[in-house]
């Protein structure tokens, strides 16, 4: 392995674990504004977006510089892909924390609904979620990559109870602007099960990172130990 593939690399990893502690900084500062209905906090979140697609842009274009210059094998040609991946997901959350703030600005026209601690219980589930994913990024750690995987259903759990709650509510909704609060508050909590997801990503991305082993589409393997999970990994 020569010293410029290691100084390139290791300014990559630098990039994406800049652009993850922005993106996870972001999530947290929406969920914050919109609990608090800090409009002013919601708007300048929209104006930051272009931001995140940019530094979107620079790090997928270290990754191809890297493999055509360098063409790496085995576990530095694992952490090249899973760095593309990763980045990825990170963009699509800073996308949908616009999305979120842009939705929070419209429902902080209307009183506080009922379902709002349950949407943010599941923001706080979904933050830790994100910041579990990124620090198994930088300790390389699988167990607590696996430890993410296993929240998603919780996640997932939280947006069907908002969408019963808000299919109750809208069947007895006097006024159409009642019904379209509600609307807003199931929005964001898809947002949120979408974050969620790409957290899920990024943690199973980890886990190929440190053996080279895939385990998307199989979530149930895991949680009984990876019985079906692991697999021999000559180049590690």
């Amino acid at each position: 392995m020569n010293m410029i593939f290691l100084r390139e690399s290791e300014q990559l990893k630098e990039s994406i674990l800049r652009l993850a502690g922005e993106v996870e900084q972001r999530l947290a500062a929406v969920l914050r504004a919109v609990e608090q209905r800090d409009k002013e906090a919601l708007l300048t979140l929209i104006e930051l977006d272009t931001e995140i697609d940019e530094r979107e842009v620079q790090i997928e274009e270290e990754c191809l510089k890297i493999l055509a210059l360098h063409q790496p094998v085995a576990r530095d040609l694992r952490f090249v892909v899973a760095v593309l991946k990763i980045n990825n997901d990170l963009e699509r959350i800073g996308d949908i924390v616009v999305n979120i703030a842009t939705r929070g600005v419209r429902l902080a026209a209307f009183p506080v609904s009922e379902l709002q601690e349950t949407i943010m219980k599941m923001g706080r589930l979904v933050r830790d979620m994100l910041k579990d994913s990124l620090d198994a990024l930088v300790r390389l750690d699988r167990q607590r990559a696996t430890d993410v995987i296993r929240r998603d259903d919780e996640v997932d759990c939280l947006n069907v109870a908002v969408r019963n709650g808000v299919v109750a509510q809208a069947t007895v909704a006097d006024t159409g602007a009642l019904t379209e609060s509600l609307i807003l508050l199931h929005s964001v909590a898809r947002d949120l099960e979408r974050i969620g997801d790409h957290a899920t990503n990024i943690a199973e991305d980890v886990a190929y990172l440190v053996d080279g082993t895939i385990i998307r589409h199989r979530h149930g393997a895991e949680e009984k130990g990876g019985e079906h999970g692991e697999r021999d990994n000559p180049d590690r």
